[in-house]
């Protein structure tokens, strides 16, 4: 006896498995995953605003800060409640800096000494290379960290700030986060 399969049914089948199959994983990815560890950045101390885009390999997160946030501390939130969601990506953050000229230039100033620092890895020449620089605006605040992985600068003049996080790893060409 020949069985005879119905076209339409098949292709329903077809088209609904594979709606159900796609809809679970993108539902998984957005809830279990998206969702919280969005909420997790948002609350970090000093964060206002963020976007994430959450791929296979890599976690691509844009921060806005407040003007007294520590960008140490809230890069340190990010990789330590959010690691369960993480996981083996990469995270690349980008600060998302209020415009301002007059700090563009002078940091275009003192990035050169900057630079040779972190490129010769003394990094406790990069605290005292920003204050002399610093030292002939007197409405210019400076202020540096350092972990494992980054150094952190944030300059303060006035309403502006400028965060800066500079890899520790040895790099030629711009930073990618500056």
């Amino acid at each position: 006896m020949k069985m005879k399969l119905r076209v339409l049914p098949v292709i329903l089948s077809v088209i609904i498995s594979a709606g159900v199959l796609f809809g679970g994983w993108f539902a998984y990815t957005s809830f279990a995953m998206e969702n919280p560890l969005s909420h997790i950045i948002n609350t970090a101390p000093g964060v206002t605003n963020s976007t994430m885009k959450l791929s296979s390999n890599q976690v691509d997160v844009e921060l806005t800060l407040k003007p007294d946030a520590n960008l140490r501390q809230v890069v340190e939130v990010i990789k330590d409640e959010g690691a369960s969601i993480i996981g083996k990506r990469t995270v690349n953050i980008t600060i998302k800096n209020q415009p301002s000229d007059k700090l563009d230039q002078w940091w275009s100033k003192a990035l050169f000494e900057v630079a040779q620092a972190m490129e010769t890895k003394h990094y406790a020449d990069i605290p005292t290379t920003l204050e002399k620089y610093a030292n002939g605006i007197p409405t210019l605040n400076v202020d540096s960290e350092m972990d494992e992985y980054n150094v952190y600068i944030r300059l303060t003049d006035g309403d502006t700030t400028k965060f800066i996080m500079l890899p520790r790893i040895s790099q030629i060409g711009v930073w990618p986060n500056e």
